[in-house]
């Protein structure tokens, strides 16, 4: 931490404050990265040349920042009159003033540090993205640290530093005057405008290594940077073709044997789907997982033990798919691509983006053939717009709200409900449909695999509050909800489809690790569905349309998922993205898309998402991958995604 400074110059003497600030800054910057490092762990190689680029890009990234956040500070140097500055109020406000901002510092480093163990990022649109829901993020961290002790700690550090430092904030000043204070003032406005409009987050992304990229920024910089592009307009930041080369390159993409076009115009994507036969109204229960990783099964050699004994024996008992990968790291990219089968848009899902409304969704579908469709959630639904979206795109939302005061709840934390007593409330759904008659379409979204990680007692023997018991507890508890439902006369004609809305961790090597995209997908009806082995390459867009295949439904469609049956060998294709960065997986190549229009191709490693670049670029594939997404993007901005009255009309 800074020590004292003896100025000679009245202009230097005033200003010594801020020379307090900027040591700070930049100690507290090189120490966050210190132990980031070493939470990175075997992710950045010990190789010096990494280490350099990620401390020296990372300092001009801390003083770039520095400009930004020392404006109160340089304010008040500036405006306070001499005779109130150099008094001894002027110095207590210094004081106060400093140990404010060095705790506001330290607790930002702390948070950061958590940031970095729950994502393996620095700060991005995630945390953005979470200030909107202030009571579920604060309470996961009262519920998930021992945050009392930890600003305890931070308050202590913060008075030692402050008073062993304390020469730096002396308040004196020998004759500044005004004009001359306003001087530094007019060159650091002049330094803080060229950083603003001339430095972009994306200027440190310069290694192969995406660890060494995150540690070369700033967290207080990548905040902000994300908050500008939490809404990222595909044909201005994102490589295109000519809108009429992209829309007949993806009509091409999307089209399946089974499917025709109903219009000439290059433009739309509505298919109609036929299969031969009656269809089946089979009973469909979609269960979306809170972030179950295909490694956490004993199947692909899960390291923490045999924490899923259940899913594993269920695996020779359905239709299991081992190939398939998730749209993006966030539950809406999950439940995005489960209920309207798009590729991710860049920046906000559309389960938060405005005009999000009566959208061509599954519910749309099953609707038309007299079903029920639900949403249903263990938590409040106003979170991530969750229950905006659904009950405004053919669902019915039900959530927290939808459990009555007498009712048991086994557990809850601030997520919502234990997994047992969300399972209750979707039978609870069930039964009423099946009371009024009516086949039903739930989608359940899980909360008990998210830290926390609390769960109702003596139900698994792992240490409650650890990854393990959480991961345990959704195995226990849909081995559960299974055996419950099998009581009801309605089992033998419902499907089970049951997946994950994303891995549990996102962090990686490479900018799109694919390894954090992989999740399983079982769907189970015993008497209408034989188990067997699917190892096809399958995107989480597939899975709508490949339940629907297996209903052998007749319908019109404009997803941009494929029924994998039908997909022809060799046509398989996944979409893995972060919010920025758009994948287009093929084969063993993917292909991913960046804002200002730049592009990478890279040969992954499935097993631990390393990645080498595809030499020579494979041009089909960049221009596959930039025609799904551009379409999409395309068709949503300009509110071409909407159900139409004839969706519902019979396919003969």
């Amino acid at each position: 931490m800074p020590t004292a400074y003896q100025p000679t110059s009245p202009l230097r003497q005033r200003f010594r404050p801020l020379w307090w600030l900027a040591i700070s800054y930049v100690l507290i910057g090189a120490l966050t990265r210190i132990v980031l490092l070493f939470m990175a762990g075997g992710g950045v190689p010990h190789n010096p040349l990494y280490w350099a680029y990620a401390f020296g890009v990372g300092l001009a990234y801390d003083l770039i920042t520095f400009a930004f956040l020392a404006w109160l500070l340089l304010l008040y140097l500036w405006l306070a009159p001499r005779r109130l500055y150099a008094s001894r109020a002027g110095q207590w406000v210094l004081y106060i003033a400093g140990a404010a901002t060095l705790f506001g510092l330290l607790f930002v480093a702390a948070s950061e540090l958590v940031f970095w163990g729950e994502f393996g990022t620095r700060f991005n649109f995630i945390a953005v993205d979470y200030l909107v829901y202030t009571t579920e993020v604060i309470g996961n961290i009262r519920e998930s640290y021992p945050l009392g002790t930890w600003i305890s700690l931070l308050a202590i550090a913060t008075l030692v530093v402050v008073w062993l430092s304390r020469g730096g904030l002396q308040a004196r000043d020998g004759g500044s005057t005004f004009l001359q204070r306003g001087k530094v003032v007019l060159v650091w406005l002049l330094i803080t405008v060229v950083a603003a409009v001339g430095v972009k987050g994306t200027y440190k992304d310069r290694t192969d290594n995406a660890y060494v990229n995150e540690l070369s920024g700033n967290g207080v910089f990548e905040f902000f940077a994300a908050f500008r592009s939490s809404h990222l307009d595909y044909s201005r930041f994102y490589r295109t073709l000519p809108d009429d080369v992209a829309f007949k390159r993806a009509r091409e993409l999307v089209k399946t044997p089974e499917a025709t076009y109903l219009s000439d115009d290059p433009h739309d994507l509505t298919r109609e789907i036929r299969h031969a036969g009656p269809e089946k109204h089979l009973n469909v229960v979609l269960i979306s997982v809170e972030s179950l990783s295909a490694d956490f099964l004993s199947e692909f050699s899960s390291k923490r033990g045999n924490i899923t004994p259940n899913l594993d024996a269920l695996i020779d008992q359905s239709m299991f798919f081992d190939n398939l990968y998730a749209n993006g790291t966030r539950t809406v990219r999950g439940l995005e691509a489960l209920s309207l089968s798009v590729p991710p848009t860049p920046g906000d899902s559309i389960v938060k983006a405005h005009n999000n409304e009566n959208l061509f969704s599954a519910a749309n579908v099953f609707n038309a053939r007299g079903y029920q469709s639900d949403f249903v959630y263990g938590g409040y639904g106003y979170f991530d717009n969750m229950n905006y979206f659904f009950a405004h795109n053919g669902y019915r939302a039900v959530d927290r709200n939808d459990i009555g005061k007498g009712e048991t709840i086994h557990h809850e934390n601030v997520w919502g409900v234990a997994d047992e007593d969300l399972y209750t409330l979707a039978l609870k759904q069930m039964d009423e449909a099946q009371a009024q008659g009516k086949p039903f379409f739930l989608h359940i979204m899980t909360t008990s695999n998210h830290r926390p990680f609390t769960v109702p007692a003596n139900r698994v023997p792992q240490k409650n509050g650890t990854r393990e018991a959480a991961v345990a507890y959704t195995d226990w508890s849909i081995a559960d909800f299974i055996k419950r439902a099998r009581a009801k006369p309605y089992f033998d004609d419902t499907v089970f489809v049951i997946t994950a809305d994303h891995c549990a961790s996102s962090a990686g090597r490479s900018s799109v690790p694919i390894n954090r995209y992989h999740i399983p997908l079982w769907i189970y009806s015993p008497k209408h569905i034989p188990p067997q082995r699917v190892s096809r390459q399958m995107a989480q867009i597939d899975i709508i349309p490949t339940v629907m295949g297996l209903l052998n439904f007749s319908y019109r469609s404009r997803f941009f998922g494929a029924d994998i049956f039908q997909l022809e060998p060799g046509r398989e294709r996944a979409f893995p993205a972060t919010y920025e960065k758009l994948g287009y997986l093929h084969g063993d190549v993917i292909t991913v898309l960046e804002p200002q229009r730049k592009l990478e191709q890279l040969k992954p490693n499935f097993a631990n998402g390393d990645a080498v670049p595809n030499t020579p670029v494979d041009q089909g594939q960049v221009d596959d991958a930039t025609a799904y997404y551009q379409a999409a993007a395309n068709l949503f901005k300009h509110g071409q995604m909407v159900k139409r009255p004839d969706d519902d009309k019979p396919v003969n």
